[in-house]
């Protein structure tokens, strides 16, 4: 039988020293989340293909991965975990009327095609504020974005934050079909101004709409572009949308974190069930958004509960990367011991590590074999990312041969 090493395409093994720093990085972020009072929940990694269904608005059927059960049901990994979460609080806070505040993490599974160069399997760690429709709760949202990112040490970076009912309320008075819909939300995402200008001059609209469509890709800066945006509004919705993103900005000021704030009203997103604010979170050294998110009063209605809600998710790959990049430390445990020790001295170096472990100084016990040198023990040292090496003899005595990693010092 043929040996399989590598793994499928668009997925990876994490390990070592990089496993060790992904997963620090999750606690420091769950950590700034559960002061904040949100509450764990976990979801199945696979649900029924009604959960991702077009009629919720998620990811399209093409890029999900299906598979069947027993039965014959149609099941998938999901592609994102927004819906189930609101599927999991209809079915256990069917009866509950205060906003609920719930947290997640998991992995996530999308079939992109092979020449995006995106991994198909992510970890995503987010929050779901549920049962407030008001604008103070998405203020906190981005507070916690932005409280979030520092935390993982990030200093620079940028939350571009628009809102969907804006460019509604101008797809509402061009009366244009779901299929221009779509090609136009595309050209626009992407900032692509002649590609949106080609596709308007070929269909018939008012004017003002069509300036206002055309001004789209460009309507992106600080607050001040607020203004630009309601002298473009066309009807009470978009003038609507404007205010919302500027009473949003006053609450950020009394968070002190409007300085990480610009406004951009041509996000738009391939998830349907956004109908309020959307945001994305970038930094340097990676092109994709560090943190998703957006408000969702309709989705769990799909579920059978009314519960306007707002929430986001960071891409934690993608934030990782961006740390590595910018050359910022993950704080991690303490590098383990390695306690070299010969075969009579098995019971003696037994307990010593026994003592070590129960202050919670993490050994690893290596017996010396007939033929290593210590330089072959340094160098497993390094591979294993072991801060230090000690040898274990006379039923106690314990000399230091090796610190390792900076803080340790040099070799001795």
């Amino acid at each position: 039988m043929k040996q399989i090493l590598h793994t499928p395409e668009g997925v990876r093994d994490i390990y070592n020293e990089e496993c060790q720093k992904k997963l620090r990085l999750q606690e420091l972020l769950h950590d700034t989340l559960y002061r904040y009072g949100y509450r764990d929940i976990q979801t199945p990694t696979f649900e029924f293909f009604d959960v991702f269904s077009k009629e919720v608005g998620t990811v399209p059927s093409r890029e999900l991965y299906k598979f069947f059960d027993k039965e014959g049901n149609t099941l998938v990994l999901r592609p994102d975990i927004t819906p189930s979460v609101a599927r999991a609080a209809s079915k256990y806070f069917l009866e509950e009327a205060m906003p609920i505040r719930l947290c997640y993490m998991g992995n996530i599974f999308i079939n992109n095609a092979n020449f995006q160069g995106r991994l198909k399997e992510t970890t995503q760690l987010g929050a779901e504020y549920m049962g407030d429709p008001t604008v103070d709760a998405d203020g906190e949202m981005l507070a916690l974005v932005v409280e979030s990112l520092l935390k993982a040490g990030l200093q620079e970076f940028q939350i571009s934050v628009g809102h969907i009912g804006y460019f509604k309320s101008l797809l509402k008075e061009a009366g244009i079909q779901e299929e221009e819909e779509l090609a136009l939300r595309e050209l626009i995402s992407n900032k692509n101004h002649f590609g949106v200008e080609e596709l308007l001059s070929e269909l018939e609209m008012n004017s003002s709409v069509k300036e206002a469509l055309l001004s789209l890709p460009q309507m992106y800066g600080n607050w001040e572009i607020l203004e630009n945006a309601r002298a473009l509004a066309v009807n009470q919705e978009g003038r609507d949308a404007v205010e919302r993103l500027e009473k949003l900005y006053q609450i950020l000021k009394l968070y002190g974190y409007e300085k990480y704030i610009s406004f951009d009203l041509g996000v738009v997103s391939k998830y349907k069930y956004y109908t309020g604010i959307l945001f994305r979170a970038y930094t340097y050294g990676t092109g994709e958004p560090v943190v998703k998110g957006g408000r969702y009063d309709t989705l769990l209605e799909h579920f059978g509960k009314r519960f306007p809600s707002v929430g986001f998710a960071i891409v934690v790959d993608q934030l990782l990367t961006a740390l590595n990049r910018q050359g910022i430390a993950i704080p991690t445990a303490i590098p383990a011991m390695l306690l070299l020790y010969r075969e009579e001295e098995l019971p003696g170096a037994i307990a010593y590590a026994k003592t070590l472990r129960e202050q919670n100084s993490p050994v690893e016990l290596l017996r010396i074999e007939e033929g290593k040198t210590l330089e072959d023990y340094r160098s497993y040292a390094r591979r294993m990312g072991v801060g230090a090496i000690w040898y274990f003899e006379n039923g106690g005595i314990v000399e230091e041969l090796l610190r390792l990693h900076g803080a340790c010092g040099q070799d001795r």
